[in-house]
This record gives C-alpha cells, sequence and structure tokens, in this order.
C-alpha cells in the first residue's frame, strides 16, 4: 500500500524498515505479483468493510507518516499531506475509534514540532534544544481533541500511547526539562502493549534521564541483532556511552550511526557531535 497508492521508492520503505532498497524493491515486486495472481481487485470499499479492515488500514498510514517524518532532509516544514490528511479522514470515517482518533493525535502533534526541527541556518536542532514557542499550537490543540476523544472510549492501545508520549512531549515549557517520570510510565506501558526497536530505544533515552545512562545503556542492550542496521539505536549508544564517559566507544558509535544516517542535517549533527567527543577533555556529564 506504501509504494502502490502513495507513491514512496522502495529506498524510502526500505529505510524505515532498515532493509537495503533492493531487498525491499524484491519484496514489493512479490508483493504486486501475487495480488495479480489472485485477482484482488483495487477497488473502493463499502464503508461496512471499514471495521474489518481498520487495524491494516492504520498500519499503512502509520507507515506513511514515519517514512515522510523521517525523510524530510533537515527542511522545516511539516508532514506532507498524505501523513496528515489520512490520519484526520480516518478519524472522520470512524470517529468512535479509539485507536484511529489515537492515530490522528500522533501524526498531529508530531507534525506541531515541524517547524523547530532545524534553525535559521538548517542545521537540526534535538527535540529536548527545541523552543517550544516555535511549535504549531493550533495543530497542538487539533491533536489534543482527537487524544480526549481516544480517551473517553476507555481502550487504551498503541497508538493512544505513543499519542500520549507525544502530547508529555509537547506540554513541555520554555526553558524546563520534560516530565520524564510521565514520559517514563508511559514508555514502560508501550513496550508491555506493543514491544518495538523504536519503543526500546526510545524507553532506553527516557530511562537514561530518570535512573541514570548506565540504566539507559543496559535498556538498549536489550535489542541484540535487531540494533545492527537501527539508526536511532546507535545514536542513543553513542550518546549515552558519551555521558558515560567512554569517548572511545562513544565515538565508534557515532561512527555507526552516521554511516545509517540518510538525510544532511542529521548526519551533519552527528558529525558535530562526533567531533566534539574526540576533542572534549572535560569530565563526562554524569
Amino acid at each position: 500500500m506504501l509504494n502502490v497508492l502513495l507513491g514512496f521508492t522502495a529506498a524510502k520503505i526500505g529505510a524505515v524498515f532498515t532493509v537495503p532498497r533492493a531487498t525491499m524493491a524484491t519484496r514489493l515486486v512479490r508483493a504486486k505479483r501475487r495480488i495479480r495472481a489472485a485477482g484482488v481487485p483495487f477497488e473502493l470499499p463499502d464503508r461496512s468493510q471499514l471495521p474489518a479492515r481498520m487495524a491494516a488500514v492504520l498500519e499503512a498510514v502509520y507507515g506513511a507518516y514515519v517514512i515522510e517524518w523521517s525523510s524530510t532532509g533537515g527542511e522545516a516544514r511539516p508532514l506532507p499531506p498524505e501523513g496528515l490528511q489520512l490520519a484526520e479522514v480516518l478519524a472522520q470515517l470512524a470517529p468512535a475509534d479509539p485507536e484511529a482518533r489515537g492515530l490522528a493525535a500522533l501524526v498531529l502533534l508530531s507534525a506541531a514540532r515541524a517547524p523547530a526541527r532545524t534553525d535559521a541556518d538548517g542545521r537540526l536542532v534535538p527535540l529536548l534544544e527545541q523552543d517550544p514557542a516555535c511549535w504549531d499550537h493550533a495543530l497542538i490543540e487539533r491533536g489534543h481533541v482527537h487524544l480526549r476523544a481516544a480517551h473517553a472510549r476507555r481502550s487504551v492501545g498503541r497508538f493512544q500511547l505513543e499519542a500520549a508520549i507525544q502530547a508529555t512531549h509537547c506540554a513541555r515549557l520554555p526553558g524546563q526539562a520534560p516530565d520524564w517520570a510521565t514520559l517514563k510510565e508511559l514508555h514502560l506501558a508501550l513496550q508491555q502493549l506493543a514491544p518495538s526497536r523504536g519503543g526500546t530505544t526510545a524507553l532506553a533515552a527516557v530511562l537514561a534521564e530518570t535512573d541514570g545512562p548506565a540504566a539507559g545503556l543496559a535498556a538498549l542492550d536489550q535489542l541484540g541483532e535487531d540494533a545492527v542496521r537501527f539508526q536511532p539505536a546507535w545514536v542513543t549508544r553513542a550518546q549515552l556511552l558519551e555521558r558515560l564517559g567512554d569517548r572511545a566507544a562513544a565515538a565508534a558509535a557515532y561512527d555507526r550511526a552516521i554511516a545509517l544516517t540518510t538525510d544532511p542535517a542529521g548526519r551533519a549533527y552527528l558529525t558535530g557531535r562526533r567531533r566534539a567527543v574526540a576533542n572534549r577533555t572535560d569530565p563526562p556529564r554524569d
């Protein structure tokens, strides 16, 4: 669906699933052949079929959101119309579905921070260093509307938890730290409900703030071989090793993260961090 209907290339889809472009291209070709062989028609389904298909549709829209968010090339712009519009269309079609509402909230809250992702010179600005005043507060409010509607259904799901995490970040005031205790609770709940590489990596970063960088690194180690091609895991590992004062290991982790980074702004930021580690003479933060 991501390739056929939304026009994403095999390279973009492969980057998100951390598989080589050629491998993803082969998988897409095989999928299209199976569709043709089975005679599955491309037609607009009746609305009555939506509940049975909702889980798959939500995953496809979520995939579009992840691809677009991770392939902006460091440009300070909101998500393209596909991510925003599809999520809100689903929420409109199924207003009583808490996960459809949760996904709409997730995409809107993420998109709200897009204007602050880079500075005036196009350099990447990490989330914790962004100025909340630069966020799109109209999008944040729209996201909260969906999230409140989802919570009212009293049926917690993955997308609602991810949206709640984004809402917690968006609640940060200028000059203040996020609510790490709440983020830890939400990430632990998300990992219990829907464990993933991304979730483990994010939890490790939060644990580094609540329990110390050694605890975060221990959580990250649980990924094992799943981290080999997962760029966020290497970025997080590098930052935690840097905080622990292991400059050699941090530099090696930064090298691996840089090798896996495709957008120019992200690569420039990590290269700067790598250079700072090599030149550092002051003691570690923790």
